[in-house]
């Protein structure tokens, strides 16, 4: 059983940056792809960015040139930087991870973008 541990969540205002962090622990830990979603209020779960273990990435159009996803494979361990936020990039953002044939879930962070 993979455990998803976010961090770094928080409140920025419009045109701020915030890195979000994943921890990966249990399990064999041979995650394929680790990835970030988010929802907002109201809204369905949406994908925000992937990761391989290929390094072979996948952003939402709506973040792209303003998000970049990294991972440490050795550490196993995520990040999400997000720069120049907007409002409507508030949400809980959830960290995911596949491994082998299961996909796991952190609890959440919440980012708000506000002035």
């Amino acid at each position: 059983q993979v455990r998803l541990v976010e961090s770094g969540g928080g409140q920025v205002q419009p045109g701020g940056s915030l890195t979000l962090s994943c921890v990966a622990s249990g399990g064999a830990l041979m995650i394929y792809r680790l990835g970030w979603y988010r929802q907002a209020p109201g809204k369905q779960r949406e994908l925000v960015a992937t990761m391989t273990t290929g390094y072979d990435t996948n952003y939402a159009d709506s973040v792209k040139g303003r998000f970049t996803i990294s991972r440490e494979l050795t550490k196993n361990t995520g990040d999400l930087h997000m720069n120049n936020l907007k409002p409507e990039d508030t949400a809980v953002y959830y960290c995911h991870a596949l491994e082998g044939l299961g996909a796991y879930w952190g609890q959440g962070t919440q980012v708000t973008v506000s002035s």
